[in-house]
Formats: C-alpha cells, sequence, structure tokens
C-alpha cells in the first residue's frame, strides 16, 4: 500500500486550515467579497449592456458605408453606427412610454375615482346582509378610541423617513452605477476589434492549441445562442404586441395601444411575461367595464395559445435549437433562482448547454 507523501499531507492540511478560516471568518470574507462585488457591477453591467448594443451597432455597420474603402470612413464608422444604435434604443423607449404613461395616468385617476363609489357599495352591501351589526360597529369604535394614535404616528413617521432615505440613496446609488455602466460599455464598443486582437493574444499564450480550440468552441455556440435568442425574442416581442393591438383594436377594447405596447414589452419575458401583461390589462379594462374585461381575458388566452403553438416555437425555439419542454425548465428554474433576469438568461444559457451535449453525444464537438 503506498503511502501518502510528504507533500500530498502538506496539501491536505493546508486544504484543511483555509477551509477553517473560511468557516470562522466567514462573516468578513463575505462582506470583502460584497465590496468587491459592488466595485465590479458597474463594469459587469457595462458589459451585460455592451452585448445587445453590440447586435444593433454590428446591423448598422453591415449596412451603413460598407463598402467604402475610405481610411477616414472606416475610422468614423464605428462610432456613427454606435450613435444610431443608441437612437435607436431611445426612439423605441420613447415610442413605449409615449404609448403607455398617458393611458396609465388616465387608469390610476380612473381608479382613484372608482375606489370611493366602490367601498360605499360594499359597505353598503354588507349592511344589507346583515354581516355588519351594530354591535360590532361600536367595538370597532371603541378600539379605534382606545388606540393611542399619537404614539403609532410618531413610529410610523419614523419608518416611513428611514425607509425614504433608504429608497433615495438605493436610487443615487443605482443611477450612478448605471450611468458609469453606459459610458463603460460605449468605450467597449467603441475599442471592441482592439480588445477583441488582446483578448486572442492572450489566450494564445496561456493556453495550448486543443484548450484554445475547446473555449473558442463553447464560446462560439454561448455568442450565436444569445445573438440568436435575443433577435429572436424582440421579434416576437413586436409580432405578439401588434397582434394583441390589433385584436383589441378589432373587438373595440379600451387601451388597445397601451396594453399592446405594455404586451410587447412583457413578452421579453419568456412564457411568463404574456401571463403578467394580460393580468394587467385585465385590471386595467375592468375598472372600464367587466364584461369587456371578460372579453379580453378571452381573446389574450386565445393569442396566448396562438403564441404558444405558432409563434415562440417558430420565431425564438427554432432559433435556439431548444426544445419547448426545456424553455419551460429554463424559465422556471432561472426564475426560481434570479427573479426576472433568471428567466431571461435562463432559456439562452439551457440552449447552449444543449447544443454543447447534443455535439458532444454525436461526436460533433472538438477533441
Amino acid at each position: 500500500m503506498n503511502q501518502p507523501s510528504g507533500r500530498t499531507i502538506a496539501l491536505v492540511a493546508l486544504a484543511v486550515f483555509a477551509v477553517y478560516l473560511g468557516i470562522y471568518y466567514w462573516p468578513n470574507i463575505a462582506g470583502f467579497i460584497g465590496l468587491i462585488a459592488s466595485a465590479v457591477a458597474p463594469l459587469v453591467l457595462g458589459l451585460v449592456l455592451a452585448y445587445p448594443l453590440n447586435i444593433l451597432m454590428s446591423f448598422y455597420e453591415r449596412h451603413f458605408l460598407a463598402r467604402s474603402e475610405s481610411p477616414v470612413v472606416a475610422r468614423v464608422r464605428p462610432g456613427v453606427c454606435l450613435v444610431l444604435a443608441l437612437l435607436t434604443l431611445v426612439v423605441v423607449a420613447t415610442g413605449v412610454m409615449w404609448l403607455v404613461v398617458p393611458q396609465l395616468i388616465e387608469c390610476v385617476k380612473l381608479l382613484i375615482d372608482e375606489v370611493p363609489v366602490a367601498a360605499v357599495a360594499l359597505f353598503d352591501w354588507l349592511e344589507e346582509s346583515d354581516l355588519i351589526t351594530p354591535d360590532l360597529v361600536n367595538s370597532v369604535t371603541a378600539s379605534l378610541e382606545a388606540f393611542d394614535w399619537r404614539t403609532r404616528a410618531s413610529e410610523l413617521a419614523g419608518v416611513v423617513m428611514s425607509g425614504v432615505v433608504g429608497a433615495v440613496s438605493g436610487v443615487v446609488s443605482g443611477t450612478a452605477t448605471f450611468f458609469l455602466a453606459v459610458i463603460f460599455s460605449i468605450f467597449v464598443l467603441l475599442n471592441k476589434r482592439r480588445l477583441a486582437i488582446q483578448r486572442d493574444l492572450i489566450m494564445e499564450r496561456y493556453l495550448s492549441a486543443q484548450t484554445l480550440s475547446r473555449v473558442r468552441y463553447v464560446l462560439g455556440i454561448a455568442d450565436d445562442c444569445f445573438h440568436r435568442f435575443l433577435v429572436g425574442q424582440c421579434t416576437e416581442a413586436v409580432v405578439l404586441g401588434v397582434l394583441c393591438a390589433l385584436g383589441m383594436f378589432a373587438l373595440q377594447l379600451p387601451y388597445a395601444l397601451m396594453i399592446g405596447a405594455l404586451t410587447a414589452f412583457m413578452a421579453l419575458i419568456p412564457i411568463v411575461g404574456a401571463l403578467l401583461s394580460g393580468a394587467v390589462g385585465a385590471f386595467l379594462i375592468l375598472m372600464v367595464s367587466p364584461v369587456q374585461a371578460l372579453i379580453f381575458l378571452i381573446f389574450i388566452v386565445v393569442l396566448q395559445q396562438l403564441e404558444g403553438d405558432l409563434i415562440y416555437p417558430h420565431v425564438v425555439g427554432s432559433s435556439i435549437q431548444l426544445p419547448g419542454i426545456w424553455v419551460l425548465a429554463a424559465v422556471t428554474v432561472g426564475g426560481g433562482a434570479f427573479g426576472i433576469a433568471g428567466m431571461f438568461v435562463g432559456v439562452p444559457l439551457a440552449a447552449v448547454a444543449y447544443r454543447l451535449l447534443r455535439n458532444d453525444v454525436y461526436g460533433v464537438a472538438p477533441r
């Protein structure tokens, strides 16, 4: 029987000691990790923002003076294409806000006007149904008179003030992070060719030829899956939003443009987004007419069935080459782990894993 060498024993002892230090000083380690994460958050978010922007930028680069051989045009084209990509996003966001915000404000005003009327009607119904008795009213009144309103009001004021301060600081911090991320993404896109060359030089220097081939193979599949998913998801969202608006116009339902734009925006979240937009739309129409809300619910169920059976499989599912059952599994697991962001990222990640596994099973992957 081979005895473990002194080096192996030393490595095991060092690993055990490191685990002990990690457990004992975990609060300090977690704080340090949180500090590092908050410091690099703008850079990570900048890279995340740069990827979809690069899709638009590359589209304009392929169609904007692409055949010109002038060195001046070649130097100016990346900046011009980046500006066009940013303007496209601003125009789309402005259009969605223009469609949604005015009608949403109108819905809120209608809701504020209707809530008191509904409360009075509910109270009258409770009295007529003998669900509210004079003894119950007297008991509630006595409880309210005995309640120490001044103390509770001061406590509530303190809680509200601390909440306001926390919310303001969070908004300021989030705005600063987003602003820095946008600036970083712009610098990344303006220097993307130089950064790609530097990345390739580092990989060629420190990775073997076989490892380099595998890394490039995985990165290529990941880039293809994410690119196809983003393009397909945006296309599917536009198609679904247009169909929703047209159907509501045909059925003479209120808030057609707003709910159509909201449906298109929420459809960016796979599977769940259409359900959320349908629930919000039904609630808004309910404030106008319960009958029209019922008609809308029937219409949105039919539209979602059409989306699930025809639109999504052909537009998104076929583009990322991922079966529907795994799309649902990716949305469920990603949403449970990371919320809405997990739902959005889970599908392309599942597509990457599925394609890598399928290629490996059939011997397509590099060895």
